[in-house]
């Protein structure tokens, strides 16, 4: 990995591979020219020098920028770019059409496991996509609208679908590295659409939704990456810095074209009911629905997620956390739509029944929260699949929660792997 001095940077060099920062964070692609804009921001955010694998292209050195005219070199990049447009496009078509068949594959699957495995695959490729959409923003500032667009209503109908095992996909400890926010983006994401859906929000507003919640932290992208990923504790004047992100992402969004209100999704996910939110510290009446669910979502996930500094608490905890809606941050009808859609006990979480079995939350009961549906572990029923059972108050009811040491251990127990 070879250092380069940012004052040393002219408009125009092009290196052989990505510029980066930290080692991980991209901010600039191999083959495209320095801009006089990036030069800026690196000295804005206080970076003294970037790194490359490979070094400065000794064509774009002096000889042949001097020697070819602008006009030129301003044809060739246009030509460059339309090109890769159409190819972005017809990648962007073949990914839909691949996700789309993917998603009617799972219904045809005739096992439990094989629909959670496959369940499982989609979701790390609606992940990556998201991945490339971040990495598209930080490398060119763009963002294709269109393709996001055609994503969210594919991502809606694999949510609506296969909630009951999208939902027990649990995160890894993949969550504190460079990839965090893009898993919170996709965790958030698919807990969002399954609150819209129990709000029932109309198909445009849900796209509208799902548009706002994948890219509600893309403004940290124009923050220095160490305000985000660290486990130190930040100053004031770092605090500040990184509350602004609503606003960067606010500001970028509307520079894209973006709806108004995914926008307002955008600017107000971090406001509380009660006003102590930020950064307007606006209250219940004026945040926008988009947000309120945003923000309960974000907040579900940050609970049940790993992050550098903490374990991921059980998700049980998180919402007891969010049923008791400490200082009323959050809209109610939100908390509310959050605990039919994951019942009292959450899909996913592994549970020990009064009559001694162990069991794994699967589904919900639609007219009661209190009582989900449970698989349990280690029995099977006459078409093969794991037998479950609705959960009551007679030998069926949920005592407890089982801590994670105790299900890795039954699950061990048992030859089996945690989702």
């Amino acid at each position: 990995m070879n250092a380069f001095e940012v004052n040393a940077l002219k408009p125009a060099l092009i290196f052989t591979d990505h510029l980066t920062l930290d080692k991980e964070f991209i901010v600039l692609g191999k083959g495209f020219p320095v801009t006089q804009e990036l030069i800026n921001e690196l000295k804005l955010w206080g970076f003294a020098s970037v790194s490359c694998d490979g070094s400065i292209d000794d064509e774009t050195q002096d000889k042949d920028i001097i020697n070819r005219s602008s006009a030129d070199i301003i044809l060739e990049t246009q030509q460059e770019e339309e090109q890769k447009a159409k190819e972005r496009a017809q990648k962007a078509s073949q990914f839909n059409d691949s996700l789309k068949d993917a998603t009617k594959v799972i219904q045809t699957l005739n096992t439990e496991s094989s629909r959670l495995e496959m369940a499982h695959k989609v979701y790390k490729n609606y992940s990556d996509y998201i991945e490339s959409l971040y990495t598209r923003y930080a490398t060119h500032k763009e963002i294709d609208k269109e393709q996001l667009r055609s994503v969210v209503q594919e991502l809606i109908s694999f949510v609506r679908e296969n909630r009951r095992f999208v939902l027990r996909i649990n995160p890894r400890a993949e969550q504190t590295d460079k990839k965090f926010l893009v898993n919170h983006a996709m965790r958030s994401t698919v807990i969002a659409l399954t609150i819209g859906t129990r709000l029932r929000l109309q198909f445009a507003q849900m796209i509208e939704l799902g548009q706002a919640c994948i890219l509600h932290e893309i403004g940290m992208l124009r923050l220095p990456p160490q305000l985000y990923i660290t486990d130190k504790k930040l100053q004031p004047q770092e605090k500040a810095k990184l509350a602004s992100h609503p606003i960067l992402g606010y500001e970028l969004l509307k520079e894209a074209g973006f709806a108004l209100p995914i926008q307002r999704a955008v600017l107000e996910h971090h406001e509380k009911e009660n006003g102590s939110g930020y950064p307007r510290h606006i209250t219940s009446e004026d945040i926008s629905t988009y947000a309120k669910i945003i923000s309960v979502a974000c907040a579900f996930e940050a609970i049940t997620a790993p992050r550098h500094y903490r374990s991921a608490r059980p998700k049980y905890e998180a919402m007891l956390e969010i049923l008791r809606n400490l200082n009323k941050q959050y809209d109610e009808n939100v908390i509310k739509a959050l605990l039919y859609s994951f019942s009292i006990f959450p899909i996913g979480v592994y549970v020990y029944l009064a009559n001694g079995k162990i069991a794994q939350i699967t589904d919900t009961n639609p007219e009661d929260p209190k009582h989900p549906v449970a698989q349990i572990l280690g029995e099977k029923a006459a078409d093969g699949d794991p037998r479950t059972v609705d959960t009551d108050e007679g030998s069926n009811k949920v005592v407890r929660v089982l801590n994670q040491q105790e299900v890795s251990d039954v699950l061990k127990s048992l030859g089996m792997e945690e989702d």
